[in-house]
């Protein structure tokens, strides 16, 4: 997808910690240098850094760790305050915006769900779902009517009076889904939220949030280390060092055209048939009719199977089931040996 008007923009944002930090940012200008902040005594958890989010937009940021990437976040959510710039929602400022405004923004416009679960023990999860609304002054009857359906949604139909001890950690991790869709953010923010469930249950967990965004089409921002799921749910990717935001582009800008050696290491072990979409390298749709159809913006990887039966082309369609072009079988071969 093409990032819509922006939904979240940030701007020359920096978060630094130590004595002083806006006064001597003031002073060293945003040009300023790691090694003359650290002289400063300061520590540059976020640097000058730029982007924006489109409306229903899955924006992954990534990198190693100590990159920054969970400090921006919460600084874009004013859980951490920046030192400067500007965070624009819907256009407005939100470093401009009193504490009161910021609370009330995050328990109806913003969702958050972090690498821990943070669920209340002596809640079921029926309670833990509708807490947040709860907390809104939400009449019971309409904000269990809520987290039912949430529940419903998130696939623990059922298990509405279990408590948290009672479930695995997928499960755990579903419910803390439930619980920050269960006010209907406009904006999404997930910290990591997989990194702490073994490999199986991570991808039945992507494979979860895939899904989910389908169906909600929220505008989100995810925070990984892993680069294989960043390219599994990214529409865009921002890789940060150091505080600094490196390159953002797709999953194929970033592993076809990176910018400097740490982007180039950051992707080198990617296979391009992993990132590079189906649409990206089809052509026009001549003779496929009856070819079985892949969507334009599944990977190359995902297409080739259909090969399989010796079938030198299959249909490209897009999201409405159309078909806009083919995949022939040499451009596959091609992609997949590094041409």
């Amino acid at each position: 997808m093409t990032a819509s008007e922006p939904k979240l923009v940030c701007r020359g944002v920096w978060k630094l910690f130590g004595p002083n930090a806006a006064e001597t940012l003031d002073r060293l200008g945003p040009e300023a240098a790691p090694a003359a902040l650290a002289e400063a005594g300061l520590v540059p958890a976020v640097r000058n850094v730029d982007i924006s989010v489109g409306e229903g937009e899955i924006f992954v940021i990534m990198g190693l760790s100590g990159s920054g990437k969970s400090t921006l976040v919460r600084c874009l959510s004013r859980l951490i305050e920046p030192t400067a710039g500007e965070i624009l929602f819907h256009g407005k400022n939100l470093l401009a915006a009193s504490e009161a405004e910021m609370i009330a923004l995050r328990r109806h416009e913003m969702g958050m769900v972090f690498q821990h679960f943070a669920l209340l023990p002596h809640m079921t999860v029926l309670q833990n779902v509708a807490f947040p609304l709860e907390v809104q002054g939400v009449a019971r009857a309409e904000r269990e009517a809520r987290a039912v359906k949430m529940i419903g949604l998130v696939g623990l139909a059922g298990r509405e009076e279990a408590f948290p001890r009672q479930l695995s950690g997928g499960q755990q991790q579903r419910v803390g889904i439930a619980r920050s869709l269960a006010a209907d953010p406009e904006l999404w923010f997930l910290d990591e939220p997989f990194s702490a469930l073994d490999p199986l249950i991570r991808r039945e967990m992507q494979d979860e949030f895939i899904r989910l965004q389908s169906v909600l089409k929220k505008t989100i921002v995810f925070i990984t280390h892993d680069f294989d799921e960043a390219i599994r749910l990214a529409d865009r990717i921002a890789i940060m060092k150091d505080g600094a935001v490196v390159q953002v582009g797709t999953p194929e800008d970033l592993v076809l055209n990176p910018v400097d050696d740490y982007v180039r290491e950051f992707t080198r072990a990617v296979a391009r048939s992993k990132v590079v979409k189906a649409g990206s390298i089809m052509s026009p749709a001549d003779g496929v009719a009856s070819a079985p159809s892949v969507a334009e913006r599944s990977s190359v990887a995902e297409a080739a199977p259909l090969f399989r039966e010796g079938a030198e082309a299959v249909a490209v369609t897009d999201a409405e089931g159309r078909v806009v072009g083919k995949l022939d079988r040499a451009a596959v071969i091609d992609l997949m040996l590094g041409g």
